[in-house]
């Protein structure tokens, strides 16, 4: 990100860090498929066990000693990656801000440290979501088409239910960031009178962002409790089924709505984004030599 007149993004950030990112995504890719799966090979361990086949329970073993590597490879590299970003990323926005007083500096920088922190843990944990919520459908169909079209209804749902409530997500979003660009300089007053007034427009706002939140999540975890009451009921007296295809039912109904919830998350967490994104490059001014 060496050229001044580039808008910062998520997408610039990704490009300037091209190489590791794809090393990152390429193993994120493989944890999510291995999570995605180790369900069913439980279920198959679990009928195997039953009979005194252990054939099944090894494979799922090794898979997850697989996994276990993996996974903790990512975290050794995903730290030197994205430490690396953040610091080009605030080095840039430094240079961008310099007719901005230092309160804005301050709190833009931290805002834009928000756009790395989403890259290194929201964003995976939410592709994982959705892929696991995915596979989570397909295999519930491949049990019963009504088992799945209970799951699919629900992410419809959640959608729609945060879709009613995106506007006053970003009207919050917008209103803190604007209280925090400030922050430093009414700190710098030291009138306590001014601080105090300060801190209670800051509570304001974060009283309706949780109001906000508790009401649409509320919600949100209504359906999902629904469904998965739902598919244990039908799962459990529908046609005889073997232990291992109940607890597989079960696990993937109950993954679904672990993933689901990932959904309302990913949505808060963008238009957020979406705000800061707009305010780290209003107005940029870059640094002259």
């Amino acid at each position: 990100m060496t050229d001044p007149t580039q808008r910062l993004s998520i997408g610039t950030l990704f490009r300037d860090a091209w190489g590791g990112m794809t090393v990152t995504w390429g193993m994120i890719l493989f944890e999510t498929a291995a999570f995605a799966w180790m369900p069913w090979f439980m279920g198959k361990a679990i009928d195997g066990l039953l009979v005194g086949d252990g054939a099944a329970f090894k494979v799922w073993i090794m898979g997850m000693g697989v996994l276990l590597l993996v996974a903790t490879g990512r975290r050794f590299h995903d730290t030197r990656v994205f430490g690396t970003m953040r610091v080009r990323l605030s080095r840039d926005l430094i240079q961008r801000s310099q007719a901005h007083p230092v309160s804005v500096i301050h709190a833009r920088a931290l805002m834009g440290r928000e756009l790395v922190d989403f890259m290194e843990a929201q964003l995976p944990e939410t592709i994982t979501a959705l892929v696991q919520m995915i596979v989570s459908v397909a295999l519930l169909l491949s049990f019963d088409p009504v088992l799945a079209t209970s799951a699919g209804l629900t992410v419809v749902l959640i959608c729609i239910i945060y879709g009613f409530s995106a506007r006053t997500f970003l009207t919050i979003h917008q209103a803190l960031n604007e209280q925090m660009e400030h922050q430093v300089s009414v700190l710098e007053k030291r009138d306590l009178r001014r601080v105090i007034r300060y801190f209670l427009g800051v509570r304001r706002q974060e009283v309706r962002l949780s109001d906000t939140e508790a009401l649409v999540y509320g919600l949100i975890f209504m359906v999902l409790l629904s469904m998965l009451a739902f598919n244990l009921w039908f799962a459990t007296t529908g046609n005889p089924t073997s232990p291992g295809v109940i607890f597989s039912i079960v696990t993937y109904s109950y993954q679904c709505v672990e993933s689901s919830v990932a959904l309302p998350v990913l949505f808060q967490s963008l238009t957020r984004l979406q705000e800061i994104t707009d305010r780290i490059n209003r107005d940029a001014s870059p640094m002259t030599a």
